[in-house]
């Protein structure tokens, strides 16, 4: 490829709209470019590197035994409806109507429609196991996209279906899936972490999600220091550790009155007290699907909002503005407790630990002390309610836990058999009787792993590309344009790079160097090939390693069977890592 005859717009100012660097540098380097909010052009080079990603899936996921096919992008309403997830997918999902006032959809993931395609192509046990894959565009309609193609409204993405006799056998398919993106994640190059997760909106028993550790990341992940512990913060297990009762547990108290004026915060009432913040239960009020229920935890803790919704088995919760809260109880807010409340009320599991505790007296100016759980209130349901920290231990091991940060770029799951029992999605097995397929989802973000590798992998100056992912692996400057022996050099270099089988971008223009370095910077190819004084003086180019800058000269006449060499060599060494 020339540069002069390619399109790659670069540009020295940072987009105003990019608040990370994947953002900044996919719009600066011309790899993107942006039609609408959350939606982009993938320009060449960009497209390259898509592709890029996109192959390594392809062979992994053919390694592992799965067949690729494509799904239509629109998808009609009745498949939805027949799941239940037309309403429960929520705004995401992006509706519409045709002439003929069907209703149908832009397709955020593809359940029912393979799915359907199961319960009419597949009879018979014989047919099973099977796994589907796609690489296809998808569409969610995010409230907020943002971070360029780290969240955008619509993106390309892998995601692939098994379908099993059983749950054993369903477990190995997962287990093969799991193995098979351990092996994609470390042929790009990746520093990552699979990570138990919540189902979400995709639902099912079980799943991991694959995260690329980066500061920038929009997801916490609780990490153990001693074993292979790892979860999003949203799944998280906390431990309760022996011995964790709190509160005087020598000695009951009786529950008592008592003033305090103008308190309504934890800090404050602990303080006008004179007991720590973990000997308060806090009350909040939360909206699960539109209702409200209470929400103990200690004063010092936080409600994890995805744990309170599994706990309750609600589409969505959020929390209650003071208006609603009195508008729905007609309790004071600040002073809420659990004692005598009527509203609907769950604990966290370190609540029922808290002898002696203080709570809201429901009453405007007071609070409960010497309150007991069990004795003096009993919620609905118990459960791990809360936000872990930093400060817990492992759930496995008992050891100490690291908080980081991740972006998401694979989900796999156990759907078990919530989609193939809704919509009857049967075989036959060895007695002739109707069985539901047990199933697995499992996808990828294909563009959102071309920005995430950035993320991970870039300095002041640009991108730098893992070689496996870079749309060039080598990028070639002519220093010496106007030379004919320079020139000549060069156009010589760039062909034998290409017939060594490497992609190459032979940089042309008639620019400053110190353009050309920029640029070359900029884009981020692992190798820079320079061809300018050294070669005039003394029949050498320069060849400069992007990652860690190292550089040295090589005899014009040997650099394309050596950088050749360095190329296959390093590749080789993220296949074998697969």
């Amino acid at each position: 490829m020339r540069y002069s005859q390619m399109l790659i717009p670069t540009t020295r100012e940072t987009p105003a709209e990019a608040e990370v660097a994947s953002h900044q540098l996919l719009l600066r380097g011309g790899f993107i470019r942006k039609l609408a909010s959350g939606i982009y052009t993938y320009l060449p080079l960009g497209l390259a590197a898509v592709q890029k990603v996109a192959r390594i899936v392809r062979e992994e996921m053919n390694r592992a035994g799965a067949q690729e096919l494509l799904m239509p992008m629109v998808q009609p309403a009745d498949l939805w409806k027949e799941s239940g997830r037309w309403q429960k997918y929520g705004s995401e999902l992006l509706r519409f109507t045709d002439r003929h006032e069907r209703e149908s959809c832009l397709g955020p993931t593809h359940e029912e429609v393979i799915t359907d395609l199961a319960r009419n192509e597949l009879q018979s046990y014989r047919q099973l196991p099977m796994n589907l894959y796609q690489i296809q565009t998808k569409f969610r309609d995010e409230i907020r996209p943002r971070f360029g193609l780290m969240r955008g409204r619509e993106f390309v993405m892998k995601d692939a279906y098994s379908f099993d006799i059983d749950d054993a056998a369903a477990g190995r398919s997962y287990d093969r899936m799991y193995e098979a993106y351990h092996r994609i994640f470390r042929r790009c190059g990746l520093d990552f972490r699979a990570v138990e997760a919540d189902t979400g909106t995709i639902g099912g028993s079980f799943s991991h999600e694959f995260m690329v550790l980066a500061s920038t990341g929009e997801d916490t992940l609780v990490i153990c220091g001693q074993c292979d512990y790892a979860a999003n913060v949203e799944k998280a297990r906390v431990a309760i550790r022996a011995g964790q009762q709190q509160g005087g547990a020598e000695r009951i108290e009786e529950v008592k009155k008592v003033a305090t004026p103008g308190m309504k915060k934890v800090d404050a009432v602990a303080g006008f007290l004179g007991v720590a913040t973990d000997r308060v239960i806090k009350t909040m009020v939360y909206l699960a699907d539109g209702d409200p229920v209470a929400v103990l935890v200690r004063g010092d803790r936080e409600v994890q909002p995805v744990k309170l919704k599994n706990l309750l088995g609600a589409a969505e919760v959020e929390l209650a503005d003071d208006e609603t809260v009195y508008k729905k109880t007609g309790l004071p807010v600040g002073y809420l407790g659990p004692v005598n409340l009527t509203l609907r009320m769950v604990a966290d599991q370190e609540v029922m630990l808290m002898n002696n505790s203080i709570a809201g007296a429901n009453e405007k100016q007071f609070h409960l002390t010497g309150v007991q759980p069990g004795r003096d209130f009993q919620p609905a349901l118990t459960g791990d309610l809360r936000q872990i920290t930093a400060e817990d231990r492992c759930p496995s091991c008992g050891g100490p836990l690291t908080l980081t940060e991740g972006i998401e770029v694979g989900h796999i799951f156990k759907l078990g058999t919530a989609y193939s029992e809704a919509m009857r999605a049967t075989f036959q097995d060895r007695e002739g009787q109707a069985r539901p397929f047990v199933m697995g989802c499992y996808g990828i973000g294909v563009s959102r792993v071309v920005a995430a590798a950035i993320e991970q992998n870039h300095d002041e100056n640009g991108i730098i590309f893992p070689l496996p992912l870079a749309p060039c692996q080598v990028i070639v400057l002519n220093l010496g344009i106007n030379s004919e022996e320079t020139t000549s050099a060069a156009e010589r270099l760039y062909e034998e790079l290409r017939q060594g089988g490497l992609e190459v971008l032979y940089d042309d223009r008639d620019e400053r160097p110190g353009a050309k370095f920029k640029d070359a910077d900029l884009l981020g190819f692992p190798y820079r090939v320079t061809v300018g004084k050294t070669f005039e003086k003394e029949g050498k180019v320069e060849i400069r390693r992007r990652r860690d800058g190292h550089t040295e000269t090589v005899p014009c006449g040997q650099a394309a069977g050596y950088i050749v060499e360095l190329v296959r060599g390093e590749l080789a060494a993220f296949e074998s890592n697969g």
